[in-house]
C-alpha cells in the first residue's frame, strides 16, 4: 500500500471514529439527561437507571404501583384490569379483572387491597384483588367527568387515599384542591387538605391563558422518605413537587423524547423513582426507572 492511500485510509478511520463518537454522545444525551429544572428551588437532579417497552395491551398505560424489586402493577384506561408487570422478564404475567370497560385512570395498593380511581370520580376498593374470591365495592364522590379525575394515592400514615382534579377545580379554576378518602369511612372529606394556585409564582412559566390547564394533574406519588408530593402532568410533561404541607416547592420539565404522556408515578421505598408513559401513533408505553443523581 502506497503512503496517499495509506494516509487516505487513516483520514477515513478518523472521520468514522469522531462520527460514532458524536452519535453515541448525541444518543447518551436524549436518553439519560433526565429532570431538567425549571426555577427549582431544590436542585433535585434524576437519572435514567432502566427503561422497559411496554406490549400492547398497555400502550394507554394510565396508572402503576411499586409491588417489589421485580413487580410493577397498572391500570390502563379502557379495561377494568390489574397488570402485573415483570420487569426482570419483561413482560405481563398476571391479569386481574375486576370490572367492566371503563375510564380508569388512578392505581393505588394496600397489602392484599387495590384502589381504583376513573376519571368521573368514582373509586373502586377490590379486597383481596389476588384471590379468585375478590370483592369490588365502589364508591360515588363530589367530582365528575368535567373535573377528570386521574390522580390517586395512598398515603398510608393517615389511613386515606388522595386524590386531586385534573381539568377544573371543583369551586374554582384558579385553584385545585388536594381531597382526602377516608379508609376507615369510606368517605370523602368535601373540605380539601390543601389547595394548589394555579397562579404560583414557581408555576410562572407554564401559566396557561385558560389557568386551570397551567398544571393539569395525571398522577401522584408521596416520596417515602421526604413524604413530599409528586404530581405529573401528562399533558405537557412536568413535575411539580410539594412539601409535606401542599406548599409548591420546584417545578421540574421532563424530556418529552422519554415522557411523551407521563401518565403514572410511583417510588420504591427507598426513594427510587418510577414513571409511565402512554404510546403514541408510532411508539409503545414504557416504564422508566429514575435514581437521584445525589
Amino acid at each position: 500500500m502506497n503512503e496517499k492511500c495509506y494516509n487516505l485510509n487513516m483520514v477515513k478511520v478518523k472521520f468514522w471514529t469522531l462520527a460514532s463518537l458524536l452519535i453515541g454522545s448525541v444518543f447518551l444525551y436524549a436518553n439519560f439527561k433526565g429532570l431538567s429544572p425549571d426555577d427549582a428551588v431544590d436542585k433535585v437532579r434524576y437519572e435514567v437507571a432502566g427503561r422497559w417497552e411496554l406490549p400492547e395491551q398497555l400502550k394507554e398505560i394510565s396508572a402503576i404501583e411499586w409491588l417489589n424489586d421485580t413487580s410493577i402493577a397498572a391500570v390502563q384506561d379502557e379495561e377494568g384490569i390489574i397488570f402485573i408487570y415483570d420487569l426482570l422478564k419483561k413482560k405481563v404475567v398476571q391479569e386481574i379483572e375486576f370490572g367492566s370497560a371503563g375510564d380508569y385512570e388512578g392505581l393505588a395498593i394496600n397489602d392484599n387491597n387495590a384502589f381504583v380511581l376513573e376519571s368521573n370520580g368514582k373509586i373502586s376498593i377490590i379486597q383481596n384483588y389476588k384471590s379468585q374470591n375478590r370483592t369490588l365495592t365502589e364508591y360515588k364522590t363530589i367530582f365528575s367527568v368535567k373535573n377528570d379525575m386521574e390522580s390517586l394515592e395512598l398515603d398510608n400514615e393517615h389511613d386515606r387515599l388522595l386524590v386531586i382534579p385534573k381539568e377544573r377545580g371543583v369551586d374554582s379554576d384558579r385553584y385545585k384542591g388536594v381531597y382526602a378518602f377516608s379508609l376507615k369511612d369510606k368517605v370523602l372529606d368535601e373540605k380539601p387538605i390543601f389547595k394548589i394556585d394555579m397562579a404560583d409564582e414557581v408555576l410562572k412559566h407554564h401559566r396557561k391563558k385558560k389557568l386551570h390547564k397551567t398544571f393539569r394533574p395525571s398522577d401522584m406519588a408521596i416520596h417515602p422518605q421526604t413524604k413530599e408530593i409528586y404530581l405529573l402532568d401528562g399533558a405537557d410533561a412536568k413535575l411539580l413537587i410539594l412539601d409535606k404541607n401542599g406548599k409548591a416547592k420546584s417545578v421540574y420539565t421532563l424530556d418529552d423524547t422519554l415522557f411523551p404522556q407521563p401518565e403514572g408515578i410511583t417510588f420504591s421505598p427507598n426513594g427510587t423513582l418510577y414513571l409511565s408513559s402512554e404510546g403514541g401513533k408510532n411508539s409503545v408505553g414504557t416504564i422508566t426507572e429514575l435514581q437521584s443523581a445525589h
